[in-house]
């Protein structure tokens, strides 16, 4: 089955994006944001490009939704590239705390710099950077312990480039979510509808609900933890593994099953349930 092309590029995202590029020279730190989920997929392209000249801090949310077996793998992965990412739950507050220690040192590093450069002191400005929905507005709130900016688990909600006082000599700046104008990789395109980090309105939920199955079948095959064939026949009542010969004829039988029939609502119904772990809390992506 081929996927139809994913393409999704609001208005808003290219607007910013281009007033981001001329702000970027400007900020002195990048607290790249990703999904724990896809923490591939939710890398963006020009990031190498942004990040010249800048320090750098990898932020991977939503670490709840993952297996510790999970986040070591890929914590591996990223230090053997020299990169030490640091995993968070901005919703429930875990890890935030490293975070601001981590932002912290490099904010005394930076003041280092430019005092041996004869340069006064300044709170220095960090841009919590990443993709639609991977929970930055959320971690903002976090580090500044209260509701300063609009949070929501769905793609584009934050549509302006707003700054963010915070102590410890820190300015935040809370942009919306940036993609690549053109999705070239569409396997990561099909990650992010997975994981409703890009608005419904850019493909098919059948087909990307069929694709996701697929995708379950070959991490069963893995024995990646946490991805249990049983609980999810289980949990519809239909033999998952006689669906994965036939993932159009599973998602008919459970929408005969669930939703009286209606393909689309129990394909809503799959991700909607995968997105709200409770199909087990697992990547979809391995390292």
């Amino acid at each position: 089955m081929e996927i139809p092309k994913i393409q999704w590029y609001p208005g808003h995202i290219a607007k910013a994006e281009k007033n981001l590029s001329k702000i970027i020279k400007r900020v002195d730190l990048i607290i790249e944001v990703r999904d724990a989920r896809i923490p591939l997929s939710t890398g963006h392209s020009h990031l190498n490009q942004w990040i010249i000249d800048k320090k750098h801090l990898l932020v991977i949310n939503r670490s709840d939704m993952v297996s510790r077996a999970s986040i070591d793998a890929w914590t591996s992965l990223f230090k053997d590239k020299g990169i030490d990412p640091l995993w968070c739950d901005s919703k429930k507050g875990m890890g935030i705390k490293e975070i601001i220690k981590s932002a912290t040192k490099l904010r005394l590093s930076i003041d280092k710099r430019r005092l041996s450069r004869g340069m006064k002191i300044r709170p220095i400005r960090a841009l919590i950077l990443g993709f639609p929905n991977v929970g930055k507005s959320a971690l903002i709130n976090r580090i500044v312990n209260r509701k300063i900016v609009e949070s929501a688990r769905k793609a584009g909600v934050t549509r302006n480039l707003r700054w963010v006082r915070f102590g410890n000599g820190i300015d935040l700046l809370d942009a919306p979510g940036v993609i690549p104008p053109d999705l070239e990789d569409q396997r990561a395109a099909l990650n992010l509808a997975i994981c409703d980090d890009i608005g419904e309105a850019a493909y098919d939920i059948e087909l990307v609900a069929k694709e996701f199955i697929k995708i379950i079948l070959r991490l069963h095959k893995k024995n990646i933890p946490n991805v249990s064939i049983n609980r999810i026949s289980k949990r519809y009542g239909i033999d998952l593994i006689e669906g994965f010969q036939d993932p159009d004829q599973w998602i008919l039988d459970t929408a005969n099953k669930h939703t009286a029939g209606d393909t689309r609502r129990m394909a809503n119904k799959l991700l909607e349930d995968f997105r709200n772990q409770m199909l087990g809390n697992f990547s979809i992506e391995v390292p």
